[in-house]
């Protein structure tokens, strides 16, 4: 079985990405948050994971091992499989889904498009024993979510529309360097975004 792939990154789409090693050019399917972290890249280091059906061989390729990680906890879930488990990757963060389970919030798993009410509740039940973390990290994942509900509050009271702070706060929680900012640094990153 093979575990990372490492080389010349020959082509990179929001979708896949082709690395050459050693003169072979390998396909990896990836997510959007793995394509966002190689996108600028010339040499790549993929963590990989095989998928082998009678009909298909397919390879995965994750920027991060606790991505390819939770990937491997998703489709382990009966009913998800690993286009289900990528369109899931792409869509939300490792540390997003994660708060998600932990805090038991199966309406955000079902943003997923292709994950429907029940999906959404099994990944969210199967998985909650398996992604918990440490006391600090699971601190650190709560701050963030209340600080990020302190802020939606805020620009609702001052009369922006639910959707399109829901969108500016996405964009928000998906920027590393928005990681420790305070709720009142967030509302003004927020309100530039409004």
């Amino acid at each position: 079985m093979l575990n990372y792939i490492q080389g010349k990154l020959d082509e990179v789409t929001p979708a896949y990405a082709v690395v050459d090693c050693g003169g072979v050019g390998y396909l990896m399917e990836i997510t959007l948050n793995t394509y966002t972290a190689i996108k600028d890249l010339k040499e790549v280091r993929l963590l990989a994971h095989e998928a082998i059906r009678e009909d298909a061989h397919s390879l995965f390729g994750f920027f991060t091992a606790e991505e390819r990680d939770m990937f491997r906890l998703l489709i382990g879930i009966s009913g998800v499989g690993p286009a289900t488990a990528r369109m899931v990757l792409s869509t939300l963060t490792v540390d997003e889904l994660r708060s998600a389970i932990i805090g038991q919030n199966a309406k955000r798993v079902q943003s997923v498009k292709g994950i429907g009410p029940k999906a959404a509740q099994r990944i969210v039940l199967e998985l909650h024993d398996k992604v918990g973390t440490g006391a600090a990290s699971m601190a650190g994942v709560t701050a963030a979510m209340a600080a990020m509900e302190e802020v939606q509050a805020a620009l609702l009271m001052l009369g922006f529309a639910k959707p399109a702070v829901e969108k500016a706060l996405t964009k928000l929680s998906h920027d590393p360097a928005c990681a420790h900012a305070s709720v009142e640094e967030l509302i003004k990153l927020a309100l530039g975004m409004l």
